[in-house]
């Protein structure tokens, strides 16, 4: 009788639960939403996340607050949001070093909104304007050819780890805690090469003042489709795509995380803002939090083999 009561009472509060649950997302969200861009103004997962909140806030009649916590390759901000109460209010977007192998169990993936070809972007100084010259130049001076990123374990560090494994060639990493400052050197002539978002040197680049060697991806995006592929361009079997999305902590409701997709998804389908998303360079994503965790699964497997195969330093 008394194990009997004890189940009971046990699916009771679960149902209680479920309730509570289904209708806090029924009414999501009742207050303004945080999201957190672990990297300064003006990179990749900035520029996008600021094309969408407007809409977003539109839709919820709530306001969609960004704020920037840079660090650490995206760590800071990230472990903020982890530590956050899981109820959909503090989001992250995130991007490959700020949610890894290491930290994936922190979060719940809520939607996937880029998973693009970074521009492999030249500053024009060194006379350098195709894929094999890049690699001929590298040879012959080893190590001189500087590239800058958004931070150790980023994708546009690990874009060059690749680029340069697959090569056979050596270049010299300088990271910074965001592509927007990395772009700020490779324009003032400190670095020489970079591996970008669209979103953040096409300006540049149709301005003439930087140089588009080529796309990471295995094949042309829609964004960037009269820009030649890495190994369209002579380096064979590269493929390379930064991704950004936004996450929630760990064991946020269900529900929640499924009307915050949603409502994301809706958003970025809407023709202007996937025109304003390919106009940046960056492909629209699509698809559930479920599809967003099998992406990530692969992605991260992909990196990890190259850190471990080539010592990369992520830390």
């Amino acid at each position: 009788m008394k194990q009997l009561l004890t189940r009971s009472l046990v699916l009771l509060c679960s149902v209680i639960l479920s309730t509570m649950t289904a209708n806090a997302a029924d009414v999501y969200p009742v207050k303004p939403i945080k999201v957190i861009v672990p990297f300064p103004p003006g990179g990749g997962a900035d520029t996008l996340i600021r094309l969408i909140a407007p809409l977003t806030s539109d839709l919820w009649k709530q306001s969609v607050v960004i704020e920037n916590r840079p660090g650490a390759s995206g760590a800071i901000g990230a472990e903020l949001v982890a530590q956050s109460t899981a109820d959909g209010y503090t989001l992250l977007m995130g991007s490959t070093a700020a949610v890894t192998e290491k930290n994936i169990h922190q979060f719940s993936p809520v939607a996937l909104i880029s998973a693009s070809p970074y521009i492999v972007t030249m500053s024009p100084a060194l006379n350098i304007t195709s894929v094999r010259s890049l690699i001929a130049y590298a040879k012959a001076n080893p190590g001189k050819i500087r590239y800058g990123s958004s931070g150790p374990g980023s994708a546009s560090h690990l874009a060059g780890e690749l680029f340069a494994s697959l090569a056979n060639i050596s270049l010299l990493h300088v990271p910074y805690k965001g592509t927007g400052q990395a772009l700020t050197d490779l324009l003032a002539g400190h670095i020489d090469l970079m591996f970008a978002p669209a979103q953040t040197v096409m300006p540049q680049i149709e301005s003439g003042k930087l140089l588009a060697l080529a796309q990471t991806g295995a094949k042309r995006s829609e964004a960037l489709s009269n820009i030649p592929t890495v190994a369209e361009s002579g380096l064979s079997g590269y493929s390379a795509v930064g991704w950004f999305g936004l996450f929630a902590p760990a064991n946020t409701p269900k529900p929640v995380i499924q009307k915050i997709n949603q409502t994301v998804m809706f958003v970025m389908s809407q023709e202007k803002v996937r025109k304003a998303m390919l106009e940046r360079g960056s492909d629209p994503a699509s698809g559930s939090p479920e599809e967003f965790s099998a992406f990530l699964r692969l992605d991260q497997s992909k990196w990890a083999k190259l850190i471990k195969e080539n010592k990369v330093a992520v830390q």
